[in-house]
């Protein structure tokens, strides 16, 4: 590393980052699920796209499993906060599971919206990530009807019955600026697209991205802490090179970040995947500390103050204790 003082070394935290009013519900619920009813509580997929999280669920006594199939006949299960298609609510109905849905409720929003849309007969053009999860769920509510577009890239292959009847929707963990392009290629193609009623990408989403632009802008180095099967973390490492930065680097935690990233840079950025609990970020901002980089300040793009009820299930059981 160049002989710079350290006083002209520092980080710029992003606020608002880390967990999410519906990350933080699904984690609860798992949690809340283990002190009512005992371990194991099954669930379906990852609660959230985090590998600490998990870990720290595992140990806890929740036992994570790719399908409803691998859950004993009668045991609880808890669905992930990013959604499940109808057939897999019917295929747990079916192995008389104990089911918990921990949807985050702006998925079931997307849900709903494409069933509404559906119900018109309309042809819904879903932007999203070809197998992630969420897709996956928001397209089993409407097979018949939803077109996958997949980015930009996916705009000229999508086939319409009627150009009159089209509505988009979107995954709520996308890039806010990619979406608005897609969308714009989108009704270049379909000039009477219509609008979902509100804007799918979900609102940490888009705040995350609004908080990492500012520290992008001044930084040469932006450090995102988040899994690599976290689609909203990963939008944070594009949009930190998109607005300014000269790398950014995704890490699961301190541990990831390596020295030599920090040659010749006076300014690191560092900010948080929604899914990502704020121990991890401590932890970088640690790292940093031993490498030089003491003087931190946290710059806020946009206040949040959002908070989900645990699912209704839940609840019940919860007052009924």
């Amino acid at each position: 590393m160049d002989a710079q003082t350290p006083a002209t070394r520092r980080v710029l935290v992003a606020k608002p980052r880390g967990y999410c009013a519906g990350v933080d519900r699904a984690v609860e619920t798992v949690e809340k699920a283990l002190e009512r009813y005992g371990a194991p509580i099954y669930v379906r997929k990852q609660i959230v796209h985090n590998t600490h999280v998990v870990k720290t669920l595992e140990a806890k006594g929740a036992v994570f499993v790719e399908e409803t199939e691998a859950v004993p006949e009668g045991a609880i299960v808890v669905f992930s906060a990013h959604g499940v298609a109808p057939s897999v609510h019917e295929e747990a109905a079916a192995r008389r599971l104990r089911t918990i849905d921990a949807t985050c409720p702006l998925v079931t929003k997307v849900h709903n919206e494409a069933k509404r849309f559906a119900a018109k007969d309309y042809d819904i053009l879903l932007i999203g990530h070809d197998g992630h999860e969420e897709v996956e769920g928001t397209a089993g509510e409407a097979p018949d009807h939803i077109r996958l577009v997949d980015g930009l890239d996916g705009v000229n292959g999508v086939a319409v019955r009627d150009p009159e009847k089209v509505v988009w929707l979107s995954q709520t963990t996308l890039s806010v600026d990619e979406t608005d392009e897609t969308v714009a290629r989108l009704r270049a193609r379909f000039p009477n697209l219509i609008d979902p009623p509100s804007d799918d990408i979900c609102y940490a989403t888009s705040n995350r991205q609004a908080a990492v632009k500012q520290i992008a802008a001044e930084s040469e180095l932006v450090v995102v802490v988040g899994s690599t099967n976290s689609s909203n973390s990963k939008r944070l490492v594009e949009v930190a090179k998109d607005y300014g930065a000269d790398a950014a680097y995704l890490v699961d935690d301190a541990s990831f970040v390596r020295d030599e990233w920090l040659e010749g840079v006076t300014t690191v950025g560092v900010t948080s995947g929604a899914s990502v609990p704020e121990e991890l970020v401590e932890g970088v901002l640690a790292k940093l500390s031993e490498l030089g980089f003491a003087d931190v300040h946290e710059v806020e793009a946009v206040k949040e103050s959002m908070r989900f009820a645990l699912p209704h299930e839940l609840r019940r059981d919860l007052r009924a204790r």
